[in-house]
Protein backbone atom coordinates (compact mmCIF):
# COMPACT_ATOMS: atom_id res chain seq x y z
CA UNK A 1 0.00 0.00 0.00
CA UNK A 2 0.81 3.78 -0.69
CA UNK A 3 2.17 5.75 1.97
CA UNK A 4 2.94 9.39 2.02
CA UNK A 5 5.83 11.17 3.83
CA UNK A 6 6.58 15.03 4.73
CA UNK A 7 10.03 16.52 5.19
CA UNK A 8 11.61 19.66 5.65
CA UNK A 9 14.07 21.32 2.60
CA UNK A 10 16.07 24.41 2.76
CA UNK A 11 14.68 27.03 -0.21
CA UNK A 12 15.94 30.11 -0.61
CA UNK A 13 13.22 31.48 1.19
CA UNK A 14 13.36 29.25 3.92
CA UNK A 15 12.59 25.81 4.87
CA UNK A 16 9.64 24.59 2.68
CA UNK A 17 7.46 21.10 3.15
CA UNK A 18 8.23 18.56 0.89
CA UNK A 19 5.95 15.34 0.55
CA UNK A 20 6.89 12.07 -1.00
CA UNK A 21 4.47 8.85 -1.86
CA UNK A 22 6.49 5.27 -1.69
CA UNK A 23 5.61 2.33 -0.82
CA UNK A 24 7.70 -0.14 1.89
CA UNK A 25 8.49 -3.74 2.41
CA UNK A 26 10.30 -6.22 3.72
CA UNK A 27 13.01 -6.21 6.11
CA UNK A 28 17.01 -6.42 5.88
CA UNK A 29 19.06 -3.38 5.07
CA UNK A 30 16.71 -0.42 3.47
CA UNK A 31 17.12 -0.50 -0.38
CA UNK A 32 15.56 2.48 -1.66
CA UNK A 33 14.38 2.48 -5.58
CA UNK A 34 14.88 5.72 -7.40
CA UNK A 35 12.76 5.20 -11.00
CA UNK A 36 12.87 7.57 -14.29
CA UNK A 37 11.69 10.39 -15.57
CA UNK A 38 8.21 10.49 -16.59
CA UNK A 39 7.85 7.30 -14.93
CA UNK A 40 6.60 6.09 -12.07
CA UNK A 41 7.17 3.97 -8.39
CA UNK A 42 5.34 0.94 -10.42
CA UNK A 43 8.39 0.93 -12.38
CA UNK A 44 9.98 -1.25 -10.23
CA UNK A 45 7.13 -4.05 -9.51
CA UNK A 46 8.30 -6.41 -11.06
CA UNK A 47 11.77 -7.20 -9.05
CA UNK A 48 10.16 -5.24 -5.52
CA UNK A 49 9.14 -8.33 -3.53
CA UNK A 50 12.06 -9.97 -4.90
CA UNK A 51 14.29 -7.60 -3.72
CA UNK A 52 12.21 -7.39 -0.35
CA UNK A 53 12.71 -10.90 0.45
CA UNK A 54 16.14 -9.41 1.26
CA UNK A 55 15.75 -5.97 2.43
CA UNK A 56 13.59 -3.26 3.57
CA UNK A 57 12.52 -1.66 0.36
CA UNK A 58 11.65 1.53 -0.59
CA UNK A 59 10.07 2.34 -3.99
CA UNK A 60 9.58 6.50 -3.95
CA UNK A 61 7.65 8.40 -6.80
CA UNK A 62 10.26 11.11 -6.79
CA UNK A 63 9.01 14.78 -6.73
CA UNK A 64 6.18 16.07 -9.15
CA UNK A 65 5.65 12.37 -10.69
CA UNK A 66 3.85 9.19 -9.74
CA UNK A 67 1.50 10.65 -6.74
CA UNK A 68 4.41 12.43 -5.21
CA UNK A 69 3.39 16.46 -5.57
CA UNK A 70 5.72 19.01 -7.21
CA UNK A 71 8.32 20.68 -5.49
CA UNK A 72 7.16 23.54 -3.65
CA UNK A 73 6.99 27.05 -5.10
CA UNK A 74 10.81 28.49 -5.42
CA UNK A 75 12.84 25.09 -4.99
CA UNK A 76 14.71 23.87 -8.31
CA UNK A 77 14.98 20.68 -9.88
CA UNK A 78 18.11 20.48 -10.09
CA UNK A 79 20.39 18.19 -8.37
CA UNK A 80 21.15 20.63 -5.85
CA UNK A 81 18.13 20.82 -4.74
CA UNK A 82 16.58 16.76 -5.58
CA UNK A 83 19.71 15.07 -4.02
CA UNK A 84 19.48 17.11 -0.67
CA UNK A 85 15.79 16.21 -1.26
CA UNK A 86 16.19 12.43 -1.34
CA UNK A 87 18.68 13.37 1.58
CA UNK A 88 16.08 14.35 3.55
CA UNK A 89 13.48 12.01 3.11
CA UNK A 90 15.93 8.91 4.07
CA UNK A 91 16.06 10.67 7.25
CA UNK A 92 12.23 11.33 7.71
CA UNK A 93 12.36 7.34 7.05
CA UNK A 94 14.74 6.56 9.43
CA UNK A 95 17.18 4.58 6.61
CA UNK A 96 20.62 4.73 7.54
CA UNK A 97 22.59 4.88 4.27
CA UNK A 98 20.62 3.02 2.56
CA UNK A 99 21.67 1.24 -1.07
CA UNK A 100 20.00 2.37 -3.75
CA UNK A 101 19.25 1.61 -6.84
CA UNK A 102 18.16 3.82 -9.79
CA UNK A 103 16.86 3.47 -13.36
CA UNK A 104 17.90 6.50 -15.87
CA UNK A 105 17.34 9.72 -13.77
CA UNK A 106 17.05 7.45 -10.86
CA UNK A 107 20.35 6.25 -11.16
CA UNK A 108 22.24 10.12 -12.00
CA UNK A 109 20.48 10.33 -8.89
CA UNK A 110 21.70 7.57 -6.92
CA UNK A 111 25.12 8.45 -8.10
CA UNK A 112 24.99 11.71 -6.85
CA UNK A 113 24.25 10.34 -3.40
CA UNK A 114 26.97 8.28 -3.34
CA UNK A 115 29.32 10.93 -4.10
CA UNK A 116 27.67 12.50 -0.87
CA UNK A 117 28.81 9.54 1.01
CA UNK A 118 25.03 9.01 1.71
CA UNK A 119 24.35 5.35 0.64
CA UNK A 120 25.79 1.95 0.89
CA UNK A 121 26.21 0.66 -2.64
CA UNK A 122 24.37 1.98 -5.63
CA UNK A 123 23.25 -0.11 -8.67
CA UNK A 124 22.76 2.53 -10.98
CA UNK A 125 20.16 1.27 -14.62
CA UNK A 126 21.24 2.84 -17.91
CA UNK A 127 21.97 6.27 -15.41
CA UNK A 128 22.19 9.62 -17.50
CA UNK A 129 24.43 12.58 -17.40
CA UNK A 130 27.27 9.81 -19.44
CA UNK A 131 25.90 11.37 -22.93
CA UNK A 132 27.66 13.22 -25.16
CA UNK A 133 25.93 16.76 -26.01
CA UNK A 134 24.35 14.93 -29.86
CA UNK A 135 23.17 12.11 -27.77
CA UNK A 136 21.64 14.27 -24.81
CA UNK A 137 19.44 16.22 -27.42
CA UNK A 138 18.27 13.04 -29.23
CA UNK A 139 17.26 11.35 -25.50
CA UNK A 140 15.63 14.87 -24.48
CA UNK A 141 13.60 15.21 -28.23
CA UNK A 142 12.72 11.96 -28.07
CA UNK A 143 11.51 12.16 -24.39
CA UNK A 144 9.80 15.06 -25.44
CA UNK A 145 7.94 13.24 -28.61
CA UNK A 146 6.60 10.70 -25.95
CA UNK A 147 5.20 13.83 -23.41
CA UNK A 148 3.36 15.10 -26.60
CA UNK A 149 1.94 11.68 -27.63
CA UNK A 150 0.84 10.63 -24.37
CA UNK A 151 -0.50 14.59 -23.51
CA UNK A 152 -2.46 14.37 -26.99
CA UNK A 153 -3.77 11.06 -27.18
CA UNK A 154 -6.97 11.28 -25.10
CA UNK A 155 -7.59 8.49 -22.64
CA UNK A 156 -10.17 6.04 -24.22
CA UNK A 157 -7.52 6.10 -27.32
CA UNK A 158 -4.59 5.43 -24.50
CA UNK A 159 -6.67 2.71 -23.10
CA UNK A 160 -7.70 0.72 -26.94
CA UNK A 161 -4.21 0.91 -27.79
CA UNK A 162 -3.18 -0.83 -24.65
CA UNK A 163 -5.87 -3.66 -25.15
CA UNK A 164 -3.50 -5.24 -28.04
CA UNK A 165 0.29 -5.77 -28.58
CA UNK A 166 0.91 -3.68 -31.15
CA UNK A 167 -0.74 -0.67 -29.21
CA UNK A 168 1.74 -1.86 -26.09
CA UNK A 169 4.40 -1.61 -28.53
CA UNK A 170 3.38 1.36 -30.35
CA UNK A 171 3.24 3.47 -26.57
CA UNK A 172 6.33 1.81 -24.89
CA UNK A 173 8.67 0.86 -27.36
CA UNK A 174 11.25 3.28 -26.75
CA UNK A 175 11.85 2.45 -23.10
CA UNK A 176 11.11 -1.60 -22.93
CA UNK A 177 12.77 -4.34 -25.35
CA UNK A 178 9.48 -6.25 -25.17
CA UNK A 179 6.40 -3.96 -24.70
CA UNK A 180 3.86 -6.68 -25.86
CA UNK A 181 4.72 -8.31 -22.76
CA UNK A 182 3.70 -5.26 -20.72
CA UNK A 183 -0.25 -5.75 -19.25
CA UNK A 184 -3.05 -3.41 -20.55
CA UNK A 185 -3.36 -1.78 -16.67
CA UNK A 186 0.61 -0.73 -16.51
CA UNK A 187 0.77 0.77 -20.09
CA UNK A 188 -2.47 2.97 -18.85
CA UNK A 189 -1.28 3.78 -15.83
CA UNK A 190 2.54 4.63 -17.36
CA UNK A 191 1.18 6.72 -20.51
CA UNK A 192 -1.01 8.42 -17.80
CA UNK A 193 2.13 9.19 -15.34
CA UNK A 194 3.89 10.23 -18.04
CA UNK A 195 1.06 12.68 -18.96
CA UNK A 196 0.25 14.09 -15.90
CA UNK A 197 3.89 14.22 -14.25
CA UNK A 198 4.53 18.19 -12.86
CA UNK A 199 8.01 17.86 -12.32
CA UNK A 200 8.73 16.51 -16.00
CA UNK A 201 9.52 19.91 -17.89
CA UNK A 202 11.74 21.30 -14.81
CA UNK A 203 13.42 17.75 -14.36
CA UNK A 204 14.30 17.89 -17.72
CA UNK A 205 15.13 21.76 -18.33
CA UNK A 206 17.62 21.20 -15.29
CA UNK A 207 19.41 17.61 -17.11
CA UNK A 208 20.53 19.96 -19.85
CA UNK A 209 23.32 21.24 -17.98
CA UNK A 210 24.42 17.49 -16.30
CA UNK A 211 27.30 15.78 -17.78
CA UNK A 212 29.20 13.37 -15.32
CA UNK A 213 32.90 13.25 -15.20
CA UNK A 214 33.95 12.83 -11.46
CA UNK A 215 34.95 9.51 -9.97
CA UNK A 216 32.77 8.34 -7.21
CA UNK A 217 34.73 6.53 -4.58
CA UNK A 218 34.36 4.35 -1.14
CA UNK A 219 31.58 2.17 -2.00
CA UNK A 220 30.08 -0.69 -4.24
CA UNK A 221 29.39 0.54 -7.84
CA UNK A 222 27.44 -1.75 -10.32
CA UNK A 223 26.67 0.48 -13.76
CA UNK A 224 23.99 -1.44 -16.04
CA UNK A 225 22.92 -1.31 -19.34
CA UNK A 226 20.50 -3.25 -21.85
CA UNK A 227 22.12 -4.16 -24.58
CA UNK A 228 18.32 -2.71 -26.85
CA UNK A 229 18.49 0.97 -24.74
CA UNK A 230 17.38 2.83 -27.52
CA UNK A 231 17.14 6.32 -24.83
CA UNK A 232 20.01 6.01 -23.84
CA UNK A 233 22.90 4.05 -25.88
CA UNK A 234 25.02 1.48 -24.38
CA UNK A 235 28.14 3.23 -25.39
CA UNK A 236 27.65 5.68 -22.75
CA UNK A 237 28.01 2.75 -20.01
CA UNK A 238 31.75 2.80 -21.45
CA UNK A 239 31.94 6.21 -20.73
CA UNK A 240 30.40 5.48 -16.87
CA UNK A 241 33.12 3.20 -16.60
CA UNK A 242 35.90 5.19 -17.65
CA UNK A 243 34.23 8.51 -15.30
CA UNK A 244 34.17 5.84 -12.12
CA UNK A 245 36.71 3.15 -12.61
CA UNK A 246 35.93 0.90 -9.71
CA UNK A 247 32.37 0.88 -10.88
CA UNK A 248 31.35 -2.76 -12.20
CA UNK A 249 29.97 -2.55 -15.87
CA UNK A 250 27.10 -5.12 -16.16
CA UNK A 251 25.63 -5.67 -19.67
CA UNK A 252 21.86 -6.74 -19.44
CA UNK A 253 21.14 -8.87 -22.71
CA UNK A 254 18.22 -8.35 -24.96
CA UNK A 255 16.55 -5.13 -22.19
CA UNK A 256 15.92 -1.94 -23.42
CA UNK A 257 16.03 1.40 -21.18
CA UNK A 258 13.68 0.11 -18.59
CA UNK A 259 15.40 -2.88 -18.03
CA UNK A 260 13.45 -4.37 -14.75
CA UNK A 261 10.62 -5.16 -17.28
CA UNK A 262 12.33 -7.02 -19.68
CA UNK A 263 14.31 -9.06 -17.46
CA UNK A 264 13.08 -9.00 -13.52
CA UNK A 265 14.94 -11.82 -12.77
CA UNK A 266 18.42 -10.79 -13.99
CA UNK A 267 17.79 -6.94 -12.60
CA UNK A 268 17.26 -8.60 -9.59
CA UNK A 269 20.74 -10.48 -9.06
CA UNK A 270 22.22 -7.48 -10.05
CA UNK A 271 20.76 -5.10 -7.82
CA UNK A 272 20.88 -7.98 -4.68
CA UNK A 273 24.57 -8.72 -5.69
CA UNK A 274 25.69 -5.40 -5.58
CA UNK A 275 24.31 -5.02 -2.15
CA UNK A 276 26.20 -7.92 -0.71
CA UNK A 277 29.33 -6.41 -2.25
Amino acid sequence: MAAEVSFGVASPDGPRTATISYERAGAGEPLLLLHGIGHHRQAWDPVFRILAAEHDVIAVDLPGFGRSPALPDGLAYGLATVVPALAALCEALELDRPHVAGNSLGGLLALELAREKRVRSVTALSPGGFWSPAERRYAFATLLAMRRGARLLPVPAIERLSRSAAGRTALTSTIYARPWRRSPEAVVAETLALREATGFAATLTAGRDVLLKDDVTGLPITIAWGTRDRLLLRRQGIRAKQAIPAARLVRLPGCGHVPMHDDPALVARVILDTCRR
